[in-house]
């Protein structure tokens, strides 16, 4: 009998309203087209645990936590959302698309927040140990237009957004550095453009890189 083959984890990063959600449905859309079987999800949250933990993250006032308790929740969310629904999926062959993963740790609460990189790279260990995403699109665009765009959108997911401009510069300035170290899994994608100029792109670059 032949084995499954494994699915690929492809990850979109980003600031706030750089689009990733938007462009997530577009990526799944292309993928099925070309008859793959595609589980979109996100982080923190993507099953029920670690929705669970999302709420804490995502509501409230934004002096809620501090980085290092909001880098362990992230990771507890994230053990389960790998346990519970991407490595299932990825073992019976469906492609993976992640609205985040740990590229927005390392960029919000390392280079955001000031952490250390070293003791994120440790917990990245502990709990998802030397699992790697296949590709990750880092969605960029400058921090006034993506605020902006963040701002018009409407619910209680807002704690994020209202943290100090600075914090915002400084991650988005993170994702740039995690791209440049990582240039054969990351690719960076110009996100201040139309939705389907920016999809094209993507649907391109993951042709090229996993053959898709």
């Amino acid at each position: 009998m032949t084995a499954t083959p494994r699915g690929r984890f492809i990850t979109l990063e980003g600031g706030e309203g750089a689009g990733k959600s938007t462009q997530i449905a577009c990526l799944r859309d292309w993928l099925e087209a070309r008859g793959r079987s595609v589980l979109a999800t996100r982080e923190p949250g993507g099953s029920v645990g670690g929705e669970m933990v999302r709420r804490l993250l995502v509501e409230g006032p934004a002096d809620r936590w501090d980085g290092t308790t909001e880098a362990l929740l992230h990771f507890a969310a994230r053990r389960d959302h790998l346990r519970a629904t991407v490595w299932p999926a990825l073992k019976r062959g469906t492609w993976v698309v992640s609205d985040r993963f740990a590229d927005s740790t390392r960029a919000y609460q390392g280079y955001g927040h000031g952490l250390d990189l070293a003791m994120l790279d440790r917990l990245y260990e502990i709990a998802v140990g030397d699992f790697r995403p296949d590709l990750t699109l880092i969605l960029d665009l400058p921090v006034e237009v993506g605020l902006a765009r963040a701002g018009r959108r409407r619910g209680s997911e807002t704690r994020y957004e209202s943290l100090p401009r600075a914090f915002h510069d400084r991650v988005r300035a993170g994702f740039q550095e995690i791209a440049r170290r990582e240039p054969a899994r990351c690719a960076v994608v110009d996100s201040d453009r139309e939705t389907e100029r920016v999809a094209r792109d993507i649907a391109r670059i993951v042709a090229e890189r996993l053959g898709a």
